[in-house]
């Protein structure tokens, strides 16, 4: 199966198999994404002017004119008041927990499928995590799950929008109003994304984002904390800067540390800023094709994570691919290393949170955590079968799409290659 165009539309039809296509390149085949990939991160002209513009200045960190600048930006950006610049996106999220006074005893809601960080903060303030499932459809925490997870212990729910796409915001939030607990946004990939014409991180008492490296915003590293709350806006800045108070609100004790960043990683963020509206329209673009690729194969054995209508706009920071382990009958990593060979950087999700080493055995001797009712067989199952390919990919054009869905293609045809290999 190969593409061809047809009056100016994309069309897929029976053709006859170039020269070296017809064999898989992770067994000696040639690639079939011949492209150059977009790199990452992207920086130019406005990059070198900021950057010029701080070593100049000679105030390198907090006290310059770019890190309030880029706080007020972002907190406008996000559709909120405030934003709290600091070190890295965990930190961000310790940051909420410490501002609502969550400790020792207290339990905090987290979905099976994300990142370490997001349960390890919990750990960090000493309360405990308590592990719902999702929703196999997007991969992100169901509030079915969280609702029957809910004690009298619960203090915080934190909903991670994984990849970049929103999780159920009507119904987590309706639960943080119902039983009076709060809601923290976990948005370090949604950077931008919108529910309902609402950008994530302005729903819940505080947002987390990150801007590491690989991020569609991004710094190298650090993070930043919004949120319409002004004395926790105010609890945070404190707390970053080792307790010292500058806020208007009734001070608080506040325990501080250094979680700092620079006017450097200011510039940067500003910077990146500017462009972030137009690759995120761009990647929302390319990735809405290429999901209508995937949808056009009879049957099709990659099945795009579900975009929730609500979803006005996503930041696809990650395009989760399901593979159906009943279809593939092939271990993930064999699926995932034919498709880097063809030229797609895939690689597969998450682990379910408590099947990280730190969690099992004797290295996690001590930690107290509980899973919720019924366990987490979709983020289990998810681990087995959800892969992800990266933003960069998605400030490509329209043909590295159509390479893309062909590498895929390509792999599912001549998977009996992969068996016994």
């Amino acid at each position: 199966m190969l593409f061809f165009r047809g009056q100016g539309t994309i069309m897929i039809g029976v053709a006859k198999e170039l020269t070296g296509v017809a064999q898989l390149a992770v067994r000696g085949g040639q690639p079939r994404v011949s492209r150059p990939l977009p790199a990452w991160p992207v920086a130019g002209e406005a990059e070198r002017r900021l950057l010029l513009q701080v070593l100049e200045s000679g105030i390198w960190g907090l006290g310059g004119a770019l890190i309030p600048k880029f706080e007020e930006r972002f907190a406008s950006y996000q559709h909120t008041r405030f934003a709290v610049l600091a070190a890295n996106g965990t930190v961000t999220l310790e940051m909420a927990l410490r501002a609502l006074s969550i400790g020792p005893g207290d339990e905090v809601i987290v979905p099976a499928y994300t990142f370490i960080a997001t349960a390890a903060v919990i750990f960090q303030v000493g309360a405990i995590p308590v592990v719902v499932d999702i929703d196999p459809r997007d991969c992100n925490i169901d509030p079915v799950k969280v609702e029957a997870a809910i004690s009298e212990r619960t203090r915080a729910i934190i909903a991670v929008h994984v990849g970049g796409g929103p999780a159920d915001l009507d119904r987590l939030t309706q639960l943080s109003s119902r039983y009076g607990v709060a809601l923290i946004e976990d948005a370090a990939q949604a950077h931008g994304a919108e529910w309902r014409g609402r950008r994530v991180g302005s729903f819940g008492v505080c947002g987390s984002f990150s801007f590491q490296s690989s991020k569609n915003l991004t710094c190298g590293e650090g993070g930043a904390l919004v949120t319409n709350d002004e004395s926790i806006a105010d609890f945070c800045r404190a707390l970053r800067n080792a307790g010292r108070w500058t806020g208007r609100t009734p001070r608080r004790r506040v325990l501080g540390t250094d979680y700092r960043l620079t006017e450097f990683q200011a510039a940067l963020l500003l910077a990146g800023l500017d462009r972030l509206d137009e690759q995120t329209n761009r990647r929302n673009q390319n990735a809405l094709y290429l999901a209508s690729l995937l949808q056009q194969m009879p049957d099709s054995p990659f099945i795009p994570a579900l975009r929730d209508e609500r979803v006005t706009r996503h930041a696809y920071h990650l395009f989760l691919i399901r593979l159906p382990e009943e279809r593939w009958q092939l271990p993930l990593e064999r699926v995932v290393e034919a498709l880097q060979a063809e030229g797609v950087p895939a690689r597969r999700g998450y682990q379910a949170l408590y099947q990280d080493p730190l969690w099992i055995g004797s290295d996690g001797e001590g930690l107290t955590w509980r899973l919720g009712p019924g366990g987490a067989p979709e983020a289990e199952r998810a681990a087995r079968e959800v892969i992800w390919l990266p933003q960069r990919l998605f400030l490509g054009d329209s043909a590295l799409m159509e390479e893309i869905w062909a590498a895929l293609e390509k792999v599912w045809r001549y998977r009996d290659e992969l068996r016994g290999w």
